[in-house]
């Protein structure tokens, strides 16, 4: 049979035979409402409400307006994302950052600090130089006047003697005072450079105020060094005569090669004790641990405190050339041009007040220098910084005779830390 007679006798005489009709649609079952199931933990789900669409391609390329075609890729995250910290700079409350200083910085904060306490720092240093100039400027015309009136007496040598030793005695003393004054001058320095750092003034009696339990304290300590001092001088005098004695011309070289050699010792522990009086003023401690805590500070940084204290003494010393030596000229050239006995005193005295105020300022500078250099110290070997930033920080900076770093407390550092990178 052929595949159109098998065809056919399917299909009948009349043609395909109907199947089955579909069936209708109001008798087919209502569809369940479509609820998909919850999305496991951790699955992309739609922002919108619309249909749930697969995550796109990670390794796609970023379309036009992508966060990687903006001018600034590295813009602040929006919220909720994690944002990159930077370097963060120390605070600087005050005249310096809290932080191990540079020499441009110590500098700079020196000067800052008399500019911002005008009468606590120059007012001080004037009142001190101007007690010891006007005892030395007393003392010269009464040697003056003594000596002219024993000579216009015909008085003979040993007459003479006594007010020649007298008025030596007079200025043995004067020089004392002057050790005593310059101590005292540089250890209340400290209290308005001390409060400068945290941007608190720091007016003229109220530096007195504040430091007035280590005034006596800076006295014992300037009377112990000169004691010491004394001591060690007339040791090696001493000792220098004996060598002279028993080596003869050949004691002098020796003699003179000792000296060259003391003189190096003499630099080397007068920077050790440099600090002394910052350490005493500003820790309340007594002399001796204020000497020790200075030898302590010092040690490893030397040459570094050596350098400053240097440089500082003759920026001081050029400076203070430059403004007296033209007054010296004028003054001198307008008393040489008259006979005017009334207009010489007055000349000199002008004169005196120039140098005297001069003076003063450069003593301010190279206190205030010196006490920073003691807060550099220890915040390189103690953490100083720590303890100022606490001292911010604390409600009894509303204490108008608040010294900060006064109770702080010590904390070893291995090794002197120095500024970040790239800072002076």
């Amino acid at each position: 049979m052929s595949e159109q007679e098998h065809k056919g006798q399917q299909d009948g005489p009349q043609g395909p035979v109907p199947g089955p009709p579909p069936p209708r649609l109001q008798d087919q079952p209502p569809a369940a409402p479509w609820n998909p199931a919850p999305p496991p933990p951790g699955a992309w789900q739609s922002p919108q409400g619309g249909a749930q669409q697969p995550p796109a391609n990670p390794w796609a390329q970023p379309q036009q307006g992508s966060a990687w075609d903006s001018p600034n890729p590295y813009a602040a995250a929006g919220p909720g994302f994690p944002q990159q910290h930077g370097y963060t700079p120390p605070p600087k409350p005050g005249i310096i950052p809290l932080r191990p200083l540079g020499l441009g910085e110590m500098m700079d904060g020196a000067f800052q600090a008399c500019r911002r306490n005008v009468l606590a720092a120059f007012g001080n240093s004037l009142l001190i130089q101007g007690i010891i100039t006007a005892l030395t400027v007393g003392l010269g015309f009464g040697m003056i006047s003594t000596l002219e009136d024993a000579a216009l007496s015909g008085a003979s040598d040993d007459e003479l003697a006594g007010p020649v030793l007298g008025a030596l005695t007079g200025f043995v003393g004067l020089g004392i005072i002057s050790l005593v004054g310059v101590m005292v001058v540089q250890g209340l320095l400290v209290v308005p450079v001390a409060r400068a750092t945290l941007n608190l003034r720091t007016g003229f009696s109220q530096m007195w105020r504040i430091a007035r339990r280590s005034i006596l304290r800076l006295a014992g300590l300037a009377l112990v060094l000169l004691a010491a001092s004394a001591v060690a001088v007339t040791v090696l005098v001493l000792l220098f005569s004996l060598i002279i004695y028993l080596l003869g011309d050949a004691g002098i070289a020796v003699v003179v090669i000792a000296v060259l050699a003391l003189a190096a010792v003499t630099a080397w522990v007068s920077v050790k004790l440099a600090l002394a009086p910052a350490a005493l003023v500003l820790e309340g401690t007594g002399i001796f641990r204020s000497i020790a805590r200075s030898w302590q500070l010092t040690g490893r940084n030397w040459w570094r405190t050596f350098g400053i204290l240097i440089l500082t003494s003759m920026i001081v010393g050029i400076l203070t050339q430059i403004l007296t030596i033209p007054f010296s000229f004028i003054i001198g050239f307008a008393g040489a041009s008259t006979e005017d006995p009334a207009a010489l005193v007055a000349s000199s005295v002008l004169l005196i007040a120039v140098t005297l105020l001069v003076s003063a300022v450069g003593y301010a500078f190279q206190g205030a220098v010196t006490a920073l250099l003691y807060v550099d110290l220890r915040i390189r070997r103690e953490g100083f910084d720590l303890a100022l930033m606490k001292d911010q920080e604390g409600p009894h900076t509303q204490d108008p005779d608040f010294l900060p770093g006064r109770h702080a407390v010590p904390m070893s550092r291995k090794a002197p830390v120095g500024p970040p990178m790239g800072m002076p």
